[in-house]
């Protein structure tokens, strides 16, 4: 029995990855706004109640595929919610994000951008998901400056706050260029040369 409820559990795991996959791939196409639970039932092979059964609503859908790109991305990177990296090791991180994203999740960056976007009012349905989000990372880079100048690998009298407000808004901008032109923006050379910049001028 125990086997076949392990068999059971991994299916459903399956087949809820399986939909959040086809949903990256028509929000980004098509944003939220114009992509159907039925379109992306049939993009997964599954019913649409089955997909309504797994998720609830539309809406927690798209929270499950914002979560679902945050998960990936610190998996793929080894990254725990726990870590505490050194200032080399995080700006390591960024750079090697930037060239998982460019190589192979177009999609889910401009799934991100997209849904930023059409978040913008306090009344949105994402709105508080994507503020929370966007502390939630300036607190973690302000803590991350904050440990650099504790350990004298960035020099003393940094703002961290305003250093973290600084690389958040690289991070998104980098991004939205590379996505719009991405014959003329590398993505990849774009992060490096930032945050070698960066590291240059905190040092002491």
């Amino acid at each position: 029995m125990a086997g076949v409820k392990g068999q059971v559990q991994k299916r459903g795991v399956e087949r809820r990855r399986a939909m959040v996959d086809a949903a990256i791939e028509l929000f980004a196409r098509q944003g939220v706004r114009g992509t159907g639970v039925a379109a992306i039932a049939e993009r997964a092979g599954v019913t649409p109640s089955a997909l309504i059964h797994h998720f609830g609503s539309k809406d927690a859908l798209v929270r499950a595929v914002l979560e679902e790109a945050d998960r990936r991305a610190l998996e793929r990177l080894s990254i725990t919610e726990a870590a505490q990296p050194t200032l080399d090791e995080a700006f390591d991180w960024f750079i090697r994000d930037a060239e998982h994203t460019a190589a192979t999740e177009r999609a889910l960056a401009a799934l991100h951008t997209t849904l930023t976007a059409e978040n913008l009012d306090p009344g949105s349905v994402l709105h508080t998901w994507f503020r929370d989000r966007g502390r939630a990372l300036r607190a973690h880079l302000a803590d991350l400056f904050t440990r650099a100048m504790a350990d004298g690998s960035a020099r003393a009298g940094l703002d961290p706050d305003a250093l973290a407000a600084e690389t958040a808004a690289f991070l998104e901008g980098a991004h939205l260029l590379w996505l719009l032109d991405p014959e003329r923006v590398d993505l990849v050379s774009v992060h490096r040369g930032y945050f070698e910049g960066l590291a240059s001028r905190i040092r002491p």
